[in-house]
């Protein structure tokens, strides 16, 4: 028998403490020499992030797991301020951007380091030729009352005392774009390919694939432009065994693999479906050679990610391991062995490593040491919805689960709808304990792809040029209504609740509309000019594309501005914020807060000493998911323990 009690409040097997404890940040994944190492992020450690290391082992997949980056060390790069492709491993070497200073350092692995790059810059997507004598890296170089200049250096390496050292200053190997990315070499050494796009352009809306030649005294002669232009997005160049130049492109429509000829780009197959992702980070993979016929990829179709084998001579495509996963990126490979991060709608994400013709699959290192009973688990539901526009949109839905309580007779139950960052992003239905933590409590979640997000095609990532801020905000407003007629929800307890370009939709939905009673903004967005004023060099004209020229759309910008508007926001609201937040910096929350706190009405603001974009500390972790919970209650009406950062200003009671 379940005991009846408010949802809400209802008795979960998961705490704050839970999700924090034993949670790690897993990525970057990187087959190399029977080893795989990977980037592992520990909010129990204050958020540091370490390369970890293991043995390939035909019985257990991995064995020996330990650190193979210096002890104490914060490897993490800040290019772009989001970061990624922190390190390299070439044989028994290890290359990492250490976050002290953002240098380069080099080192045996698992041994002490030293610096190689010069200091003043920052360093990322590094990469080391096949012989080993170049180290090449995109720099990010700080120029006096401007914008950083982004570009493509290599750094020779010596050898002494088996320690790689520098034999000379960074070499510029390519410059002029505004931005580069993913550089690779050809097997042989003798070929450099890589990624390079400039302002207004984000890296998904058009990309250029260069090619240089490459000698044993490093670049020969310049880079040549071979594919791709303003309306192509290109993502991962890679050589095949043989030499073969491959690149994901969107020409179609889609993210698909193309093969790079003397003809252009010929696709190697053609299908609806995105081998490509949004690149928002340095070092994203999505396909790896598992030999010289066989290509290991992820492909995503209708918001789900599948793993596949393709047959690189005719595109054929064949099932790869785990056929309920849901969720992969970080594909490498390496001497017929593969690693990935996955998961799937019961399982977590987790470090996979996988030998198709000889051993099984193996999850060799969970990102979560929470374990939960399946009378537990709330599993998604993929739902679309028609907008009376003639659109659709996408949603996973979770329905409140528990194996111990049940609603009041008549009950229906309140209703978080979640909205992804980005906003070029999307989300997922692998299983996520900060989902479950809110529908083993008696919640209804709905994480919403809304227009522009990624998944579906670039036609859908497209409709959010010009319109965010408008189509976003439809689409989550649309889904809350269609559960609530339909009868799945209380129609008097919806909550919306996001962070970053999310916290911006969160923040219109709650200004523009009338829908929603309640609102959490995660270090989220309120005034669109000073975005664009105030920004980093990455995004400095994203919202060109999405809200339009800046400042000549500035009535545009002033238009959808919640903090502009906030006398049409009659709903209480909860921000946390990270105080050293480059991205959106905490005058945005701050100013929102003044608005509610003049109007008197009720919020609550948790600033955060330390954090950045995201929130990496465990204790402040817990205070976010604590405080969105205490700061529901008091609004919706049921009963949940205040953290002791969280003070609700203004009303005493539900709303």
């Amino acid at each position: 028998m379940k005991t009846v009690r408010p949802c809400g409040s209802w008795v979960s097997p998961i705490s704050s403490t839970d999700l924090v404890r034993g949670a790690l940040r897993l990525s970057a994944p990187r087959v190399e020499g029977g080893h795989v190492f990977w980037l592992e992020g520990r909010p129990a450690e204050g958020g540091r992030q370490l390369v970890m290391m293991g043995d390939l082992s035909e019985s257990v997949g991995l064995r020996n797991l330990r650190e193979a980056s210096p002890p104490g060390v914060q490897v993490r790069s800040r290019v772009h301020e989001y970061g990624g492709g922190e390190f390299v491993v070439w044989q028994d070497r290890l290359f990492f951007v250490d976050d002290l200073g953002g240098r380069i350092h080099a080192g045996r692995v698992g041994g002490a380091s030293a610096a190689i790059s010069p200091a003043g810059s920052r360093f990322a997507d590094l990469v080391v030729s096949p012989d080993g004598r170049h180290l090449v890296a995109v720099e990010e170089k700080p120029r006096s009352g401007g914008e950083p200049e982004n570009r493509l250096v290599a750094i020779e390496l010596g050898s002494a005392s088996g320690f790689p050292v520098v034999a000379g200053p960074p070499r510029v190997v390519a410059a002029g774009h505004d931005f580069y990315s993913s550089p690779v070499f050809a097997p042989d050494g003798r070929r450099l390919a890589f990624l390079a796009w400039d302002h207004p352009d984000m890296p998904w809306n058009g990309t250029t694939l260069e090619v240089m030649a490459w000698g044993a005294s490093g670049p020969v002669g310049a880079p040549r432009a071979i594919a791709g232009g303003r309306g192509e997005s290109l993502f991962q160049p890679g050589f095949g065994i043989t030499g073969e130049l491959f690149v994901v492109s969107d020409r179609s429509g889609w993210w698909n693999l193309m093969r790079a000829t003397g003809a252009g780009l010929v696709p190697v197959r053609s299908e609806a479906a995105e081998y490509g992702r949004p690149q928002w980070v340095f070092g994203m993979s999505t396909w790896a050679f598992l030999d010289r016929e066989t290509i290991l990829a992820s492909a995503t179709c209708a918001g789900r990610d599948r793993l596949v084998r393709m047959a690189v001579r005719d595109g054929s495509v064949m099932a790869g391991a785990g056929a309920t996963i849901s969720s992969v990126g970080g594909v490498a490979a390496d001497a017929g062995w593969a690693a990935f991060i996955a998961g799937s709608p019961s399982a977590e994400t987790a470090l996979h490593v996988w030998h198709p013709q000889s051993h099984g699959l193996h999850r060799v290192r969970e990102s979560g040491a929470l374990t939960m009973s399946d009378s537990t688990i709330s599993r998604a539901e993929a739902r679309t919805f028609p907008m009376p526009d003639g659109r659709t949109t996408h949603a996973f839905v979770y329905p409140p689960m528990s194996a111990v309580n049940r609603p009041r007779e008549g009950e229906r139950s309140p209703l978080i709808v979640k909205t992804h960052g980005g906003p070029t992003a999307a989300t997922s239905d692998v299983l996520d304990p900060r989902i479950q933590f809110w529908t083993s409590r008696g919640f209804s979640v709905a994480d919403v792809n809304h227009a522009g997000s990624s998944g579906y095609g670039r036609a859908y990532r497209d409709q959010l040029e010009g319109a965010w801020g408008i189509l976003d905000v439809a689409d989550c407003v649309a889904v809350a209504r269609a559960l609530a007629d339909e009868g799945r929800v209380d129609p008097r307890r919806l909550a919306i609740s996001g962070g970053s370009a999310g916290g911006f939709t969160t923040l219109c939905a709650l200004t523009f509309h009338d829908l929603f009673s309640a609102g959490a903004s995660h270090y989220g967005i309120g005034d669109l000019e000073a975005l664009a004023q105030d920004t980093h060099k990455f995004e400095a004209h994203y919202t060109d594309w999405l809200v339009g020229p800046f400042p000549e759309a500035i009535d545009r910008y002033r238009a959808r501005s919640p903090v502009r508007h906030a006398d049409r926001l009659a709903c209480p609201v909860i921000f946390f914020q990270g105080l050293e937040d480059r991205v959106v910096p905490p005058s945005q929350a701050e100013a929102m807060v003044g608005v509610l706190a003049a109007r008197g009405i009720p919020y609550a603001y948790v600033p955060f000493e330390g954090e950045q974009h995201g929130f990496r500390r465990g204790e402040n972790i817990r205070t976010v998911l604590d405080g969105e919970l205490y700061f529901y209650a008091r609004i919706f009406g049921f009963e949940a323990p205040r953290p002791e950062a969280v003070e609700v200003v203004g009303g005493a009671g539900p709303t």
